[in-house]
């Protein structure tokens, strides 16, 4: 099996063995022209954005300055905002729904190291895939950990850390990140009712 193979499928393997072609230069430069461009020139920088990312859907826009370890193991679905200074390790794959809201300064890390220290110094590295389902929003400074995957619609505070996985419908917080609650119907109507009162305010004002 080719080193690359070994790294994207969660095996052992050594970082100076993976093949020119799947070298991380090329997404590391792009990275750095990106974080170079003015943040109004942004048509520029989604273009660049759809170079760098495996895969991206419609309304995608990740807000510079941003940091990945290759750029082309990442995944995003429709409508993906990520805010300012946003990392993704992706030494394994980073695969994330539609709608998904990110906050400043959240790291997506896939990449680990062997328990072992003698093994550990001997260079083998390991990567889990990460897993972001439809919907959810990750709240600023948000630290998602090798393998974890978080179910659609669910909320993670602020500074929270995940090292396991979250269900759907939650709202999680702490280090390390623990269900606060589910998310309920009276939830919506409230949020609904918001929204409502909103939209009708609003086209008092247009009129």
């Amino acid at each position: 099996m080719r080193e690359y193979e070994r790294m994207i499928s969660g095996q052992l393997y050594r970082a100076s063995k993976i093949e020119p072609e799947f070298s991380s230069e090329k997404g590391r430069a792009l990275a750095d022209e990106i974080n170079k461009l003015p943040r109004f020139e942004e048509e520029k920088i989604i273009k660049m954005e759809r170079e760098l990312l495996g895969k991206a859907g419609e309304n995608v826009f990740i807000n510079p300055p941003l940091y990945v370890d290759y750029g082309f193991n990442i995944e995003v679905g429709e409508n993906f905002y990520a805010n300012l200074d946003c990392i993704f390790l992706d030494v394994a794959k980073i695969i994330i729904g539609d709608d998904v809201m990110v906050g400043p300064r959240v790291n997506f890390i896939t990449a680990s190291h062997p328990l072992d220290s003698r093994v550990r110094s001997r260079g083998l590295e390991l990567g889990k895939e990460i897993r972001i389902g439809n919907r959810v929003w990750l709240g600023a400074g948000v630290i998602i950990n090798p393998g974890v995957s978080i179910g659609e619609d669910t909320i993670v505070g602020s500074g929270s850390v995940v090292t396991k996985s979250l269900p759907a419908g939650v709202i999680a917080v702490g280090n390390p990140a623990r269900v606060l609650r589910k998310l309920t119907e009276e939830d919506r109507i409230y949020w609904e009712k918001l929204e409502s009162d909103y939209d009708e305010e609003n086209g008092k004002e247009k009129e």
